[in-house]
């Protein structure tokens, strides 16, 4: 069942009215810091700027593997102050961003450095928007614009090529009360520094750079066949699928090959600014619903979920798929624009299945109504989609997605 035609007419018109507004928005792009080793320029960078205690925003796993002593040896050097936040979850829940947010406060810090994949991240950049705005909650920052205040400075050092975090406007939390797992979203929450130093990634096991990857693509594909591009965001999205194409089966394959690692760094951040500016869509409003309730990898569950959603739109996309096919480099001659989405999503399910990404996840069947719900709320009438989803078209997929 389609949804209704006045329901869609409802949604278009609202993002098109979202479509407007966000051209009145700051979009600065973060000062970038590439290459081989750049995390050591970081220090100074902090410095120069006038920082002298700074909040480091990590996790567990970051800590046992070392990955922050080149950074914390620059920041003591540089005569820095720091404290470690080390307690982040592979969702950040509330309590982890509260629980950042008082170490910054304990010791006087006046910046914050996010260092690792998309969880750390998401938890730094909440836990500066509490910082801005000590008086909101996380939950009534949930949604669009509802922080809109200088925060401290960011520095984002991403340890994984996917979410893109270092340079997106949102921040993903998970409220363990009630299961949902949500987004803040605010031009503020951008970085103002991004460290893209592929060394940092050579230590993934295949299934993060796997699952990290598709997430990449998940971003670049979702804003390119969506109804709110920019020349800009058209750009990022086609250069992204092209080098993801090109670099995630070496990267996932043979891990230390730099080049491939740098590549898919770079893919990640320009996916990063074509969905931040475009937006997602249902592949991303059903995975975080599946995070929520049961604390799926946000990659992972993308990778699962593109290409049934993909195959949802049919037609709708199929002129867009087309040309990622053609960007991508995928044998191509003599299809038309349908034979062509249809190459590229058999090719993302090849990916899947080379890099041993399931085709299924476990999800109950008594919690599927509630998924499709949240998805929905999330998905509608934000997300500028190919084709708007009603209920029945949610619950469908999912238990696609399920079988």
């Amino acid at each position: 069942m389609a949804a209704s035609t006045l329901y869609k007419m409802y949604c278009r018109a609202y993002q098109g009215v979202f479509r407007v507004a966000v051209n009145f928005l700051d979009w600065t792009e973060p000062q970038l810091v590439k290459g081989e080793g750049s995390v050591k320029k970081l220090p100074e960078i902090v410095k120069a700027n006038g920082h002298n205690s700074v909040l480091v925003v990590t996790d567990k796993g970051l800590m046992g593997l070392h990955l922050l002593d080149g950074l914390l040896e620059g920041l003591d050097k540089a005569g820095i102050n720091y404290v470690v936040y080390d307690g982040t979850q592979p969702n950040p829940t509330i309590d982890n961003i509260e629980e950042a947010r008082s170490l910054y406060m304990s010791h006087c810090c006046s910046a914050v450095i996010a260092f690792g994949g998309g969880s750390p991240m998401d938890c730094a950049k909440a836990a500066a928007a509490r910082i801005a705005k000590p008086n909101k909650t996380v939950q009534q920052m949930r949604g669009s614009l509802k922080i809109m205040k200088k925060l401290p400075t960011l520095y984002a050092v991403p340890t994984t090529a996917g979410t893109g975090s270092e340079t997106t406007i949102a921040a993903v939390v998970s409220d363990p009360k009630t299961h949902e797992k949500y987004a803040l979203q605010d031009p503020v929450l951008r970085p103002k520094y991004a460290v893209l130093d592929p060394e940092l990634t050579v230590g993934l096991p295949p299934h993060i750079t796997s699952t990290t990857g598709m997430d990449a693509l998940t971003h670049a594909v979702e804003a390119y066949i969506g109804h709110s591009n920019t020349k800009g965001t058209i750009e990022a999205a086609e250069k992204a699928t092209k080098l993801i194409f090109d670099n995630i089966f070496t990267a996932y394959s043979d891990g230390k090959n730099l080049t491939a690692r740098e590549n898919m760094l770079e893919a990640s951040y320009l996916a990063g600014i074509a969905f931040t500016r475009a937006y997602v869509g249902y592949v991303h409003a059903i995975a975080h619903n599946l995070g929520g309730m049961y604390g799926t990898p946000h990659g992972l569950a993308n990778a699962v979920i593109l290409p049934y959603v993909l195959e949802y739109f049919g037609e709708t996309a199929a002129e867009a798929l087309a040309k990622l096919a053609d960007i991508a480099g995928l044998e191509t001659a003599g299809m038309n624009a349908s034979q062509k989405a249809e190459l590229f999503i058999s090719n993302i399910k090849e990916f899947n299945r080379m890099m041993n990404i399931p085709e299924h996840l476990k999800i109950l069947e008594k919690d599927i109504p509630t998924i499709a719900n949240r998805a929905l709320r999330e998905g509608n009438p934000l997300y500028p989609v190919p084709k708007i989803m009603d209920y029945d078209d949610c619950v469908s997929i999912i238990k696609r997605i399920a079988e």
